[in-house]
């Protein structure tokens, strides 16, 4: 408030005298008029105890669970509960979209302040890659708290890439509705920190191993790599994934990770590593000199 004041901008209420310069408060408004409806079915015990256990994966507690839950409505089970009030989360997406790609470019832009457009480009397709969002959307366990009709669930819907994917943009939506542009902010720096380690634009096969090693592989005329499971370690709600690359038939390289994405990655990572280190080793062995 006294910062809008020093800058000689008068504080705004809303109809009802909620002060809108507080971003809590601006947030709750927001949801109101845009996402909320007449008529939607409470919340059963059942279901604001699953909300609850993906509040603390977010670290967000939601002023309105409502918004949550229709961030987490598939079009299937809308559809199918129309006459009970359920609303899907499709318009949702659109607004998680435009949040994470901002947030991302900030990011980038904080990290690389002096990159060119076309390097910057490449990074954000990768962070927001319908690859990454789905190993995103897999570590907090995101299809577990998914509202499906039954067909949806006989065939898989809470392990379909797409659905996860547009499920994660919609939860972001929801999160900036309830808790503003902050919230958003510090959940994605949490829970990409390691992906933006990564980054780094002289060397961008950094964001996608596994289409180096194929274009390498394929390069010295290999065959392409084989991604197998060779072990999962760990409880269910922490498990490691240990994942080889077999190339040729050779158990090649091995990774881990905390998704399956994320291990082949590692595993890919490795085999390059080896690669290199298999050619300099070639290149530096002594010729013979033919008699």
């Amino acid at each position: 408030m006294k910062s809008i004041e020093k800058a000689g901008l008068q504080p705004a209420f809303s109809h009802d005298g909620r002060d809108l310069t507080d971003g809590r408060a601006y947030a709750t408004l927001r949801s109101d008029r845009l996402l909320r409806f007449p008529n939607v079915p409470e919340l059963s015990d059942e279901r604001r105890q699953l909300l609850d256990e993906l509040e603390a994966r977010i670290g967000h507690v939601f002023c309105d669970a409502q918004l949550l839950d229709r961030s987490l409505t598939h079009r299937s089970f809308a559809h199918e509960h129309e006459a009970e009030g359920y609303r899907h989360n499709e318009s949702m997406e659109l607004l998680g979209d435009s949040i994470l790609g901002f947030l991302v470019c900030e990011w980038l832009l904080e990290r690389f302040p002096n990159e060119g457009e076309g390097r910057l480009s490449k990074m954000k397709a990768f962070l927001v890659s319908e690859r990454t969002l789905d190993d995103l959307a897999r570590d907090i366990e995101l299809g577990r708290y998914l509202r499906l009709n039954r067909g949806e669930e006989k065939t898989g819907g809470r392990e379909k890439r797409t659905i996860l994917v547009d499920t994660f943009e919609a939860l972001m939506a929801a999160i900036y509705l309830d808790g503003g542009i902050d919230v958003v902010r510090r959940f994605l720096r949490a829970n990409m920190h390691t992906l933006f380690a990564i980054m780094d634009p002289a060397d961008l096969t950094a964001t996608d191993y596994k289409s180096a090693l194929q274009e390498a592989l394929q390069a010295s005329g290999l065959h392409v790599p084989v991604y197998q499971i060779s072990d999962v370690i760990g409880p269910d709600h922490r498990r490691t994934f240990c994942v080889d690359v077999v190339i040729d038939g050779d158990q090649f390289a091995r990774g881990e990770g905390q998704s399956i994405k994320r291990a082949e990655q590692e595993a890919a990572k490795r085999a390059i590593t080896r690669l290199m280190n298999d050619t300099v080793s070639i290149d530096d062995e002594p010729v013979e000199a033919e008699e």
